[in-house]
């Protein structure tokens, strides 16, 4: 079987791209900036800098294809990723599946400049642009759900197509060890668009909990974010993306994720129930 390299394999849809890859019995070179390489359950690890670019030869030794993404918290994308899209096409790899982010081809971004730099390679490739995940609630907004039971966002009444991690995952591992869709770029959605109280109101029917959406100044999430130690740069970028959000760009659903698997997308109230776990039951009462 073939071997691809994983990049950022410890991360929300890295981590389940090495275990769907390892299902199918595929060879996995799992790339982390974690320094334990030691191999687990046959996936071979490998440490990778993407700030430094220490590693990347290694990482590629030898892998018949590779998915590449940036983990967060770096805003300038492109710096990560254009010495991977390099290294690819040197060593000519049979396949690359590159993610960005639904959005990134409608302006002169970091990603977007990355998209057309695998474009222009001459590898085979597919580029996937995924909407929200709906595992942000369970880590980047789990804090004041599990602390205040509420979603604290400035998402106005924005609509978001959230898509689950796992639909993500399979939808790379479809792409990078097939070619009938080379050469495509496809925009990755759930099946439903759903603001943020609504959100609130599946998470609270799923956990028994009261949790609610309270919308809060930009100002008020950045302050948050740099003082949790998120770079100020990135801090900006998640706000602006929200702010894209909350106008109602990240509402548009797409049949992405059905033409390539086969299936319907995982639903919002399906993921929370499967996750239920991570939001804490509402604490009993004296």
């Amino acid at each position: 079987m073939a071997k691809y390299l994983v990049i950022a394999a410890s991360g929300t849809v890295g981590s389940r791209v090495v275990r769907d890859l390892v299902a199918k019995g595929h060879g996995v070179r799992a790339a982390t900036h974690r320094k334990d390489a030691a191999p687990t359950n046959g996936v071979e690890k490998v440490h990778l800098d993407l700030a430094t670019g220490a590693g990347i030869a290694a990482a590629f030794e030898g892998v018949d294809g590779a998915l590449l993404l940036a983990p967060p918290g770096y805003a300038d994308q492109q710096k990560l990723l254009s010495p991977l899209v390099a290294e690819a096409a040197r060593r000519k790899l049979g396949k690359v599946v590159l993610m960005t982010a639904m959005g990134a081809n409608a302006a002169d971004t970091p990603f977007r400049r990355v998209e057309q730099q695998l474009e222009a390679s001459g590898l085979r490739y597919n580029i996937i642009r995924p909407n929200w995940f709906m595992q942000n609630f369970q880590t980047f907004w789990l804090q004041g759900i599990n602390e205040q039971g509420k979603i604290l966002l400035p998402a106005g009444r924005g609509r978001a197509s959230f898509i689950d991690a796992r639909d993500i995952a399979a939808v790379a591992v479809r792409l990078l060890t097939t070619h009938d869709e080379d050469r495509k770029a496809f925009d990755l959605t759930g099946p439903e668009a759903l603001d943020h109280d609504q959100v609130a109101s599946i998470l609270s029917e799923v956990t028994g909990r009261r949790i609610v959406y309270q919308e809060i100044e930009p100002g008020a999430l950045r302050d948050g974010f740099v003082a949790a130690g998120v770079p100020a740069d990135y801090a900006d970028f998640l706000i602006a993306i929200l702010g894209y959000l909350k106008q109602g760009y990240a509402a548009p659903i797409t049949d992405a994720v059905k033409k390539l698997l086969g299936r319907e997308p995982i639903a919002f109230r399906q993921y929370a129930r499967d996750e239920r776990a991570a939001w804490k039951p509402a604490l009993a009462t004296a």
